[in-house]
């Protein structure tokens, strides 16, 4: 290939140098076709640890990204034409040079075979919904494969098809709320009882491939079981922008600032502390889907409603209504504009509200003022109060 274009071919792949050294967490591998005549030469590079393992004419070498671009300058001058494929989660980016011209375009992976895959079901009545779909067959298979939604074959599983439209609404539901944290940067968000993180790996995806959102992810559980599974996972799916560790949320301490607190099912109290680690950290976004209420039931009374909390089922339902409501009371207190949502059906389970959480202000005194009111008329002291100030002791 004539100097001219080997100089513009340069200039293509130092861009791809800056691109690699700024994110390699979503670098999947390298393709490189050299073309002599009829006959065309490949070589290929994966990631491990920070460099490249490139294969080419039979030997394989560890390199740095740029002594890998500087091999494939070099062998460049050799050949009539080269196509280089850099790809990464959700992308292609394809150069192409021969002896008339060099250019560089960005393709998004399977882009043919996205708009024409039709969803799939394996035997069984499909339930799914007549709606958009944010995590959709075809693009995202790889991870509905990964956490067993979907079967080797492509195939939404019909026993998965509700939890499919769970985690769809899920995205759905936060998508607003990443559209408006995008332009902080990256983003570190934190799995509080993160479990076998399906929803983190589901974010994960649509976040990098889809939204395009700079992110990482933490998931913190006390099982080490779910912990091992999780890491399998990641690295199954080649998700480097995720790290798991097996601890309580109070011992754990972030090396990076954490934008976004998740928590989905953390029974009871595990909620609170969930929440409270957010707002000690001054999170930026809470999103926790409660689980079990029991703490203040056991806690609340209110004399003018004594004649209705004497029946049980209205007491134990009035106690869930309580604890939300003072979690979303507090929060606002703290400088959070909240909303509570009903996350799923409650045909499908009574444990169904989501609380969202985004900072906007500083500490509302007057709002602490008013809940701290609720607690003395309610004679309670609520879990998430109580790890706020411990908390704030410790510190």
């Amino acid at each position: 290939m004539n100097s001219k274009n080997i100089g513009k071919l340069k200039l293509f792949m130092m861009g791809i140098e800056s691109r690699f050294a700024e994110n390699n967490d979503t670098f999947k591998e390298i393709v490189v076709t050299y073309k002599a005549g009829l006959k065309e030469f490949v070589g290929r590079g994966a990631y491990e640890e920070g460099k490249i393992k490139f294969n080419f004419s039979g030997v394989t070498k560890v390199k740095t990204i740029k002594e890998v671009v500087s091999s494939i300058l070099e062998e460049a001058e050799k050949y009539e034409a080269v196509n280089f494929i850099y790809r990464e989660r959700g992308t292609d980016i394809l150069i192409t040079a021969d002896n008339k011209n060099v250019t560089m375009k960005n393709v998004k992976v399977k882009e043919e075979e996205k708009e024409t895959k039709k969803i799939h079901f394996t035997e069984g009545t499909s339930t799914l919904l007549n709606r958009s779909y944010y995590i959709k067959v075809g693009e995202a298979d790889e991870v509905l494969k990964a956490i067993d939604i979907m079967t080797k074959d492509g195939k939404v599983k019909n026993d998965k098809i509700r939890k499919y439209n769970q985690i769809d609404h899920y995205v759905e539901l936060l998508d607003p709320m990443f559209e408006k944290l995008a332009q902080k940067g990256n983003l570190t968000i934190l799995d509080c009882g993160c479990g076998k993180s399906y929803l983190s790996f589901v974010l994960n995806y649509y976040l990098t491939e889809v939204k395009k959102i700079k992110c990482n992810f933490i998931g913190i559980d006390i099982k080490e079981s779910v912990i091992e599974t999780s890491k399998a996972m990641a690295e199954s799916l080649g998700y480097r922008n995720m790290e798991f560790y097996a601890m309580d949320i109070k011992e754990f301490k972030s090396r990076k600032k954490i934008n976004v607190v998740l928590s989905l099912h953390a029974c009871d109290t595990a909620t609170d502390m969930a929440l409270a680690y957010g707002i000690k950290e001054e999170a930026e976004a809470i999103v926790a889907v409660p689980c079990c209420h029991k703490e203040l039931l056991s806690q609340y009374s209110y004399e003018p409603l004594k004649s209705i909390l004497k029946y049980g089922v209205l007491k134990a339902r009035m106690a869930d209504v309580l604890t939300d409501g003072l979690r979303g009371t507090l929060l606002e207190a703290k400088g959070y504009d909240v909303s509570i949502v009903e996350y799923i059906s409650p045909l499908e389970t009574p444990k169904n509200l989501m609380i969202r959480a985004v900072k906007i202000k500083d500490e509302d005194y007057k709002a602490m003022d008013n809940y701290m009111s609720m607690m003395a008329a309610l004679n309670v002291y609520p879990a998430l109060y109580g790890f706020l100030n411990e908390w704030e002791y410790e510190e």
